[in-house]
């Protein structure tokens, strides 16, 4: 089979395509013929950086990178009723640890997968992986959003941004989202109710009605919403754990819940993405596609932050 795999932390034009043995399912595992990869910022930054490749693929060098799929069952371990060859499928897998998606095969757990809806393609499904997944968790894990609440959206025209936008509204949630000008539309087609052009307003200006503020910026981003935000409050950040102690204490001090979500591999939550996907309470926005062989140009459309919605591979 063909993969791409990288020696080591580099840029996107290390990344390799070389052939390899394919695969066999264990006893728990599902073989997946790969239609589409899903590609995230942690791809790139597993991809560039020691410590987040050593974090996922241990000393497994070279690496294949990747965690987001959709493809069609080609064959399952002896203990997996759920699938059978020929089933389409799609997840997030093996996340976080070695999801070797870049491949024309891969080995996945049953327990990560669902059945891909019939009414999305497998572009569609690909990019319905790890961003809608970690959009899903924070909000009805980690926020256990209610219908009549507020939410405020950080990056809503973004990969975790524009799930997140839909998904608050399935729930029943008031929806601000933030965005440069040039995605304002997208953003209230989504079903948006407000948005705010961070280039010329101040989020903060809003922020204090907000019961929940999902932050996918960091840095300055989330210290300016715990600063805005009113007490009683949940903030959730999912770009880095590395919350500075200073900035817990003044949530904390504000009576402020402020914690990190990391998403994880979970097959019942992928069974209610494809059921949002299926009625159309959610949709991917694919804004790029790219061939296999051009996995260094996608590697690269992600690394610059500004993409709208999602990047996919076909394979």
């Amino acid at each position: 089979m063909r993969a791409i795999i990288i020696d080591k932390p580099g840029a996107a034009a290390d990344l390799q395509q070389v052939t390899l043995p394919a695969p066999e399912a264990g006893h728990n595992e599902v073989l997946v013929a790969v239609k589409a990869i899903s590609i995230n910022p942690v791809d790139v930054k597993a991809r560039a950086n020691e410590g987040t490749m050593n974090w996922l693929m241990a000393d497994e060098r070279p690496a294949i990178l990747g965690w987001d799929i959709s493809g069609v069952v080609v064959g399952t371990g002896k203990a997996v009723t759920a699938f059978k060859p020929g089933n389409e499928v799609f997840g997030m897998i093996n996340f976080p640890g070695k999801g070797r998606a870049y491949a024309d095969y891969v080995v996945a757990d049953a327990a990560h997968l669902a059945l891909k809806p019939a009414t999305i393609d497998h572009n569609e499904a690909a990019a319905a992986t790890l961003a809608a997944l970690t959009a899903w968790q924070v909000l009805t894990k980690a926020m256990q959003v209610q219908a009549g609440q507020k939410v405020l959206i950080h990056a809503a025209a973004g990969g975790v941004g524009h799930y997140a936008v839909a998904m608050a509204k399935h729930l029943g949630a008031y929806v601000t989202g933030t965005s440069s000008a040039a995605n304002r539309d997208f953003v209230l087609s989504l079903g948006a109710d407000a948005h705010i052009d961070y280039n010329t307003t101040p989020f903060e200006t809003v922020a204090w009605e907000a019961d929940f503020i999902f932050d996918t910026m960091a840095g300055d981003t989330l210290k300016r919403s715990v600063e805005a935000a009113k007490p009683g409050a949940v903030i959730i950040s999912i770009p880095s754990s590395a919350i500075p102690e200073p900035l817990k204490e003044q949530a904390r001090d504000k009576g402020v819940t402020l914690d990190f979500l990391m998403v994880t591999s979970n097959g019942q939550d992928m069974q209610s993405l494809a059921h949002l996907l299926e009625q159309g309470s959610i949709k991917s926005h694919v804004s790029q596609v790219f061939d296999f062989t051009a996995m260094r140009e996608a590697h690269e459309a992600v690394e610059t932050g500004k993409t709208r919605g999602k990047v996919v591979v076909t394979v």
